[in-house]
């Protein structure tokens, strides 16, 4: 009934703020009138906001409701009142008088605007009688159209639903909404109530202060592991002002690089949290060394700076140099994630500067030489042995491992292997399921469901979710619109209590609701957890979507509804169905061409008497200074009636006689298509499916495939994954690639600091054993190796060859300026390093473990990313402090035989190096 209109939205985009508004007093149109013209116009005139639509709202319009009969009774049909709405009601440019002095414009009162003024319209005399319209039909001050219809909970209401620009911070777009509420309300007529049903910045806000408690948490952790180690107030104050000083200047880079707080820049400062103090412990602790050795702080701290300032440049930069792969991701995913990649990379980049350069200073100053035995204090001399005790054990392990280094080459060898078969059995997801406190929902009822039987279901629905404990509130609304394609089809958003208000997720709340919906008859619910991360290009019943497009749409057909079947009976699948329509009643007129040619009707007559009756056809409009309201044309009883309405309509014959319709056509109730999709230009259906509990993504993405091939899908249907489950099989093929681009850069990046290429390789064996920790956590966690755990072992990557390279440093150091034996060299150097590699690893260690036991708004995303970093650190910080020496000598011995083949001088220096 109405002229198309297009928008330019994110289909994926949910709203950010949904407003309720209600009355008692006043009837929908009026309230929908209300709400458009003032309270949407000056939302969407606020900054940041991007579309303002109105769901379930009725426009008001002027209806005309004819009775058929009536007008056939006085010679008259439909087009004849069409004709005199038309007529009677116009709107154009009359001119003016423009005399010597002054001008006048011309007017007159053409436009007719209310309910009454149409009643009284003339439509013929009648023995010198006027019928007026009123005499042949009712008119109303009604709805444009009558088939839409939205709730807040159980009142009928009108949704406004407020979705934000791209690029527009959410929370400041809501806090200005809010803001201007109050002084639009107030200028509301009495009776109204303006409700926050939905508000998405609630959970965002909750998301980021549980994040910033968890980095909070962290920087105390930090700072108390390093206490823990140095056992000086005076001497953990100078690596723990790292911390502010990253955090502080990472946030000056982000505003300058015009980044916002969110939960992937906070989870980057969180993790940064345990390495920024890395780069300064290792500093504190060389100086440290040279100043129990006996050096003035202020010596130690040249001397101590000047020994190991390479060896901090290159943890720095290899750390950085995994973090390059992220920032030339492509898609969505490379979008999400190059903040993250930033933020992280500029915090270590700015604790290297400190590092270097306040942290010896503050050693100068703040250091003194160790206190004497009767001076020191009972948890100094206690921690003392600790640590003690801890590199005693070492070096016994150490001189084991050394003796039975081909044991210990077998041991990492298999963790090398242990690693690809973890990989190839931990189950494979994209994005974890987050609880954000929303669920989406939309009911599907039989295609050929009216407007009224689809209104009773769906309130139905609201009354049996609105009983579940763990919901606060909900939206619903039907009736074709932009949301809605098909009168069959509603939505439903539901609020969920806060987290501290619950004890079951989202997921888990849908589990429960899912039976009970299920009990209703003839309509059927489809729910998930509204996400902050989607990639989703469409708004589906499901989190997941698979598409089927041929040229032939009957194979299609065919084909899309046996792999519905199909796929309903894999376990592996829940919420499996189809959105083709084509079950759809249709009453079918098959006109005798012949018999109304004799009487001269012509197919466009017959048409027209149709749309005028059963289209809610719009005839004219109504102009006012602050919108424009239609003019809506039907037959009084067409939609109760049924096809038998149609024996009530007539057409005009060419000698101006009445016929009846029924006469010309012969009636067929046939099925018909409610929609048509096409995608690439091709017929297509999109197949939508959810996960059972405990599947992942991957595991549905190999069964779909197999079903596909089991039931012989023929190559002139064309199959593919969409949204979320497409870009899932893209970073299937991209996650190894992007993981050997981080090893490759990390081993250019040591090459050319160490001007080596097999010590590189070293280092770069300490990866496995990381790679192993994070499968094994996420394995024994249940959790999914998804796009964050990715992340995680990409971290990972930079950050256990730390120990690689703190001992290779000085073993190379002692080879070549003591002319040590590598085996003394690597002996001496894993125990003098023992200590700050226990204290970096420590730090990262507990500056993840907020992250891990993540709880609240989000924790979802979060947990992941901490589950990695905490087993890879664990298992590769014991394997490593053993497996990294005697691959060590390993290598050093075939880069020696590699010496000692025929070559020119340079090349044998370029291989001893």
């Amino acid at each position: 009934p109405a002229p198309p209109v297009y928008n330019k939205v994110n289909p994926a985009d949910t709203p950010v703020l949904t407003l309720a508004i209600t009355s008692k007093t006043m009837l929908l149109p009026k309230l929908n009138d209300l709400v458009d013209t003032r309270m949407a116009q000056k939302i969407s005139q606020i900054s940041g906001v991007g579309m303002v639509s109105i769901a379930g709202g009725q426009r008001q319009a002027v209806r005309i409701k004819v009775n058929p009969e009536a007008l056939a009774a006085n010679s008259l049909n439909l087009s004849d009142v069409r004709t005199l709405i038309g007529a009677s009601n116009v709107n154009q440019p009359k001119g003016n008088f423009d005399g010597p002095t002054r001008v006048s414009m011309l007017d007159a009162n053409d436009q007719l605007k209310s309910p009454e003024e149409y009643a009284n319209l003339i439509l013929a005399y009648k023995d010198g009688a006027p019928l007026r319209l009123k005499d042949v039909a009712e008119i109303v001050d009604g709805a444009e159209n009558e088939r839409l219809a939205a709730w807040a909970n159980r009142s009928q209401a009108v949704l406004l639903n407020i979705q934000r620009q791209p690029g527009a911070n959410v929370i400041e777009v809501v806090d200005r909404i809010k803001a201007l509420l109050p002084s639009i309300t107030e200028n509301l007529p009495a009776g109204l109530d303006v409700v926050v049903l939905t508000d998405r910045t609630q959970t965002i806000r909750a998301s980021v202060t549980d994040v910033q408690h968890e980095l909070l948490i962290a920087i105390i952790l930090v700072v108390l592991v390093t206490f823990l180690f140095l056992r000086r107030f005076s001497a953990t104050i100078i690596p723990s002002i790292a911390v502010p000083l990253s955090l502080v200047g990472t946030f000056g880079v982000m505003y300058l690089a015009g980044f916002s707080v969110n939960n992937l820049t906070l989870m980057a400062m969180t993790i940064a949290t345990g390495f920024v103090v890395d780069d300064a412990i290792v500093m504190l602790e060389n100086i440290s060394r040279h100043i129990e050795e006996g050096e003035t702080p202020l010596q130690a701290a040249l001397k101590g700076a000047k020994q190991i300032g390479f060896t901090l440049i290159s943890l720095t930069l290899s750390l950085i140099a995994v973090l390059i792969p992220l920032l030339f991701m492509a898609d969505v995913v490379g979008r999400l994630f190059r903040e993250f990649a930033i933020t992280l990379a500029v915090a270590i980049l700015i604790s290297l500067v400190v590092s270097l350069t306040l942290t010896p200073m503050m050693c100068a100053r703040l250091l003194k030489r160790e206190p004497k035995e009767e001076e020191q204090s009972r948890f100094y001399r206690a921690s003392g042995a600790w640590i003690d005790w801890l590199i005693d054990i070492y070096a016994g392990g150490l001189r084991w491992v050394l003796r039975h280094q081909p044991l210990t080459l077998l041991a990492a060898l298999a963790t090398l292997a242990l690693t690809v078969l973890l990989y190839i059995v931990v189950p494979k997801g994209f994005f974890p399921v987050q609880d954000t406190g929303v669920i989406q929902g939309i009911s599907e009822a039989p295609q050929s469901v009216s407007f009224a039987a689809m209104s009773q279901r769906q309130q139905a629905l609201a009354d049996i979710i609105l009983k579940d404990p763990a919901v606060v509130s909900l939206s619903s609304y039907i009736g074709v619109d932009g949301d809605n394609a098909t009168l069959n089809s509603g939505r439903l958003l539901i609020n969920l209590k806060p987290h501290s208000e619950r004890d079951l997720t989202a997921s888990e709340v849908i589990q429960r609701l899912q039976p009970e919906v299920d009990k209703l008859s003839d309509i059927r619910l489809f729910m998930q957890p509204v996400q902050d991360l989607t990639i989703e290009d469409r708004v589906s019943r499901t989190q997941y979507q698979f598409s089927m497009s041929s040229p032939d749409a009957e194979l299609l057909t065919l084909w899309s509804e046996r792999l519905v079947e199909a796929l309903g009976k894999r376990s592996e699948l829940t919420d499996v169905a189809s959105d083709l329509q084509d079950k759809g009643l249709q009453v079918y007129l098959n006109i005798d061409r012949d018999a109304a040619s004799r009487v001269g009707v012509t197919v466009a007559n017959i048409t027209d008497a149709l749309y005028d009756a059963f289209g809610q056809r719009q005839i004219s409009t109504i102009y006012t200074q602050a919108s424009q309201y239609r003019v809506v044309l039907q037959a009084a009883s067409g939609s109760e009636l049924g096809p038998a309405a149609l024996e009530q309509i007539h057409v005009k014959t060419t000698d101006g006689a009445q016929v009846k319709l029924s006469s010309l056509a012969r009636v067929e109730q046939r099925q018909a298509q409610l929609a048509i999709a096409h995608l690439g230009q091709f017929p297509a259906v999109m197949m939508s499916f959810n996960l059972a509990p405990g599947v992942a993504l991957g595991k549905a993405v190999q069964v779909i495939e197999q079903v596909e091939q089991d039931i012989g899908m023929p190559i002139g249907v064309q199959t593919q994954f969409q949204g979320a489950a497409e870009a899932f099989q893209a970073s299937l093929s991209s996650t190894l690639l992007l993981i050997l681009a981080a090893v490759v850069t990390m081993y250019i990046v040591l090459g050319v600091l160490y001007e080596s290429y097999i010590h590189p390789i070293t280092i770069l064996s300490t990866l496995p054993s990381a790679a192993v920790g994070a499968l094994l956590a996420l394995l024994i966690s249940g959790n999914d190796l998804g796009m964050i755990a990715i992340i995680g072992i990409i971290l990972l990557i930079g950050i256990v060859k730390k120990n690689a390279i703190m001992m290779i440093d000085f073993a190379l150091d002692a080879e070549r300026n003591r002319g040590v034996a590598p085996e003394t060299a690597i002996y001496e150097a894993a125990l003098l390093r023992f200590r700050p590699i226990l204290m970096t690893t420590l730090a990262a260690l507990f500056g993840a473990i907020p992250l891990m036991l993540a709880s609240g708004s989000g924790a979802e995303l979060r947990q992941p990313l901490g589950l990695v970093m905490v087993g890879g650190l664990l298992v590769s910080q014991v394997l490593t402090l053993f497996t990294t020496p005697v691959i060590y000598l390993y290598f050093d011995r075939l880069g020696r035989r590699w010496s000692r083949r025929p070559a020119d001088p340079d090349r044998l220096e370029r291989a001893d190096a």
